[in-house]
């Protein structure tokens, strides 16, 4: 299995795992890593397509785990604004793949499995 379908697998298993929340949610203490985790699909959904993937598979993600946390509208806005910042945290210093945004691509996919890995662990049913 290649990276990106490890990633998706395990976003989708940090999905089904972290039942949905009451209101007060924005306090929970996976609440930091879930943000962190929309970062980081921001991230990868610019640069790898800047690398040459078309298409909207991170975009994807994103919108799955905002419909597994079916969130309030406040926190709805927190993860689309912390998917945005990863999107656009690269989009000033990228403008074609080069060997560092390959090297940023490889970082943002061990770093989401590992937020997906550990939330899942620690907060899944």
């Amino acid at each position: 299995m290649n990276r990106p379908s490890i990633l998706l697998a395990i976003c989708l298993a940090v999905s089904a795992a972290v039942p949905v929340r009451p209101a007060f949610s924005a306090e929970s203490p996976f609440e930091p890593g879930l943000m962190r985790l929309a970062e980081v699909l921001g991230s990868l959904h610019f640069l790898r397509n800047l690398c040459g993937e078309k298409g909207d598979q991170w975009r994807g993600e994103m919108e799955k785990l905002l419909d597994s946390e079916n969130p309030d509208p406040e926190r709805r806005a927190r993860f689309i604004a912390s998917f945005n910042r990863g999107y656009r945290s690269f989009g000033g210093t990228y403008t074609q793949c080069t060997a560092s945004a390959a090297e940023a691509i490889s970082r943002y996919m061990k770093e989401g499995e590992t937020l997906s890995r550990d939330i899942a662990s620690r907060y899944g049913n």
